[in-house]
């Protein structure tokens, strides 16, 4: 069955570096939509519009009687739009190349019915009045969008044929590195695992102290979850305090060569988690001000796409050292990507 995508593809093609950009932009605009959400909940925004899909009863845009709080939700809302058409060009370029990238237009077809889940569950938040279950849910729902963003800007490169250090089919092939014994690396995606696991494990806690606490809905009004907020928090530092220590260690037992696009990964999430450890710490200590809250889910964001980015690289870079029935080192294809 023909459709417009099969008609376009027939007549025109793109360059690998024109998905590698949709890509790019496509995390971009997902990490806007968690910051942009978290501006309207530290502002008071939640119910900004009453209603949705619409934003009232009778108008689909707020009144000028809405206020600065109608302007924010609605803003937030038409994101999604803009969000949708990064989506749908990630989607056309990967389907113009004119070397197949399977795995990045299914990531582009996951990132846009990710988008209706997560409008789906933005119009079930204004229905059940800022319920922090539902908040966290938004929250873990853009974070997945996330996710789907970040598999896809590295699937982009993958595809397209860059090695581990960057180079392309057209480049001159690199001596080829000592394999590091089959225990190393098996030891090296064990760590890697662990990481994104106990990140997750973060983040899902993160949502947990956020309806708890304060900022988590519009109002004193809207009920808090059942936790003790400093128990919580708590447990939040330990689990940070974890990933720490796994990234450290993860980054210690990474080889320089062969590895060396995992190392840079690893080394510039260590940078960001210290970062956001340092403004967690802060704003607990400071009363939760709005502006270290909105940077503080920036950092969420940024620290999640850095672990992912470093998990993606290092599984590449792992299976191309190693049999996946036998462990044994294999020869290392010329212009296997290991990064993005």
């Amino acid at each position: 069955m023909r459709t417009p995508l099969s008609w376009l593809a027939d007549r025109y093609s793109l360059g690998a570096r024109s998905v590698r950009a949709a890509a790019l932009g496509s995390v971009v605009a997902s990490i806007a939509i968690i910051v942009t959400g978290g501006i309207v909940r530290v502002t008071g925004s939640g119910l900004g519009c009453t209603d949705w899909p619409m934003c009232t009863g009778e108008t689909l845009a707020p009144t000028a009687e809405m206020g600065m709080h109608g302007a924010i939700e609605f803003g937030n809302r038409l994101l999604t739009g803009a969000l949708c058409a990064v989506v749908g060009w990630v989607i056309i370029t990967a389907r113009l190349q004119e070397k197949p990238m399977p795995a990045v237009l299914r990531g582009g077809w996951a990132q846009f019915w990710i988008v209706v889940l997560n409008a789906v569950v933005g119009g079930v938040t204004v229905w059940m009045r800022l319920s922090p279950y539902i908040v966290a849910a938004h929250f873990l729902a853009a974070t997945l969008l996330l996710t789907a963003a970040v598999f896809t800007w590295h699937a982009a490169y993958a595809d397209a044929g860059a090695d581990a250090e960057g180079a392309t089919d057209g480049d001159v092939t690199p001596a080829p590195p000592v394999p590091p014994a089959p225990a190393s690396v098996a030891r090296i995606r064990s760590l890697s695992v662990a990481l994104v696991a106990v990140t997750g494990l973060l983040v899902f806690v993160g949502t947990l102290a956020t309806g708890s606490g304060p900022h988590a809905g519009d109002s004193s009004d809207v009920t808090r979850m059942p936790f003790d907020w400093t128990a919580v928090t708590v447990v939040h530092g330990v689990l940070a305090a974890s990933v720490l220590v796994l990234a450290l260690l993860l980054f210690s037992a990474l080889p320089k060569d062969g590895f060396g696009a995992a190392r840079r990964k690893a080394a510039a999430f260590l940078a960001v988690l210290l970062g956001q450890g340092l403004v967690g710490l802060v704003q607990s200590l400071t009363a939760l001000p709005a502006l270290l809250v909105m940077l503080h889910l920036l950092g969420s964001a940024l620290v999640w796409t850095g672990v992912l980015q470093v998990h993606f690289t290092v599984k590449r870079a792992c299976s191309g050292h190693s049999s996946p029935l036998t462990g044994a080192p294999v020869p290392r294809a010329r212009g296997a990507a290991t990064h993005a």
